[in-house]
């Protein structure tokens, strides 16, 4: 009988062991595919990209507990010396570029469990020195301050843009799109009917581009004794003037022409997609992997803004990242091919039910169905590699 009973009881082992391994279970650990690289065989973490969120306010205690938990750990944001936990908020005399407050901005995302990759919106450039006005040395020499320290703190990454007065625009900040869900959109037909000329009156495109040849040849040099990336937005709108004000930095050609100004490993792109994507007129739009190809085999790309629109530059508007006109998959599969292993960050998320449109285009509930798009994409470039 206890012979019988011991047979019995290995032959319900080795069943229950068959039906743990059958058709219907999920694979074992050693049955999973990962996405390995050939020269290490290790697993490819985001396809060996730098995934980040921004913060233009501050340090958002559910944003960075959900960046946690997500594993999207880099920052991209300004340098605030009064920003909530930087532990010098109360002091005034402190300015931006400063060593302390790069210090103190830093330590207070460390303490959060982030790390600051990107700064985006640097403070010690604005009008005077896109305008060509008084003032544009020092803030030239204020800009180059900021970089030294940035790179004392290991933070390499500087994303600006040449949009003086009127920067980031858009004549709609909550048109329906799909099912309800919030998005911006841009009409040229309203700033056209409704804006007057700016104080600064009507400036000319090549005075702006002798601006920006200033630029560069002020801090670039400085920027490569750092190792800093300067990475240039596009104009967004990518439209030819706004209230008299001229933009230049409108088309991949005009990036061509910013990279031939100064030739420098530090004189880059941020590859913003959505504006990339609305650049051009109907018929004549930009090829995405194309330039991004062209861009990357470059190695200009410092920077990416992962977004995509409906539309051109005069009439367009935001999309969810799958359900816009950019072949998403294959604009990934082109970062990936020429080596774009930097800093990429979600951008222009629709806001969603039951989530707030205060900070339009940076929606929580957005941004969580964009990195899982996102990440899904990095790994099916990467294991259609192996």
């Amino acid at each position: 009988m206890e012979n019988n009973r011991r047979d019995f009881l290995r032959k319900s082992a080795s069943l229950a062991a068959l039906s743990l391994t059958g058709p219907d279970s999920p694979p074992t650990v050693s049955n999973q595919v990962k996405p390995k690289s050939a020269a290490t065989n290790e697993f490819i973490k985001d396809a060996g990209m730098q995934m980040c969120l921004a913060y233009f306010w501050g340090i958002e205690e559910r944003k960075a507990a959900l960046a946690r938990q997500m594993n999207v750990l880099g920052a991209v944001g300004g340098i605030n010396p009064r920003m909530k936990g930087s532990g010098i908020a109360g002091q005034s005399d402190v300015k931006p570029w400063d060593y302390k407050a790069v210090v103190a901005v830093k330590e207070a995302w460390d303490s959060v469990g982030l790390k600051l990759k990107v700064i985006e919106g640097p403070p010690a450039l604005g009008t005077p020195t896109k305008l060509g006005l008084a003032g544009r040395d020092e803030e030239i020499q204020n800009f180059i301050t900021l970089m030294q320290n940035l790179s004392r703190v290991g933070i390499d990454t500087i994303c600006y843009n040449w949009m003086p007065v009127i920067n980031w625009a858009r004549t709609s900040l909550d048109r329906p799109s799909r099912g309800g869900a919030l998005v911006s959109a841009f009409d040229i037909d309203a700033v056209q009917d409704q804006a007057p000329i700016t104080e600064y009156g009507e400036l000319t495109h090549d005075k702006m581009w002798k601006n920006l040849e200033y630029f560069l040849k002020a801090v670039v040099p400085e920027a490569e004794k750092v190792g800093m990336k300067l990475a240039l937005h596009p104009d967004d709108p990518p439209i030819d003037s706004i209230r008299g004000i001229p933009r230049i930095m409108t088309s991949p050609e005009a990036f061509k022409r910013l990279l031939d100004l100064y030739p420098s490993p530090s004189n880059g792109i941020t590859f913003c997609q959505g504006s990339f994507a609305s650049m051009g007129a109907q018929g004549q739009g930009v090829d995405i992997p194309a330039t991004i190809e062209y861009f990357g085999k470059r190695k200009a790309i410092h920077f990416v803004h992962f977004r995509d629109v409906r539309g051109y530059k005069d009439h367009f508007e935001e999309t969810f990242h799958d359900d816009g006109k950019t072949d998403m998959y294959r604009a990934m599969q082109a970062y990936y091919n020429v080596g774009f292993r930097g800093p990429l960050r979600p951008d222009h998320v629709p806001t969603m039910a039951g989530d707030s449109n205060e900070h339009a285009g940076y929606s929580t509930i957005g941004t969580l169905f964009a990195i899982g798009y996102i990440r899904g994409l990095m790994e099916g470039v990467v294991k259609s590699r192996v």
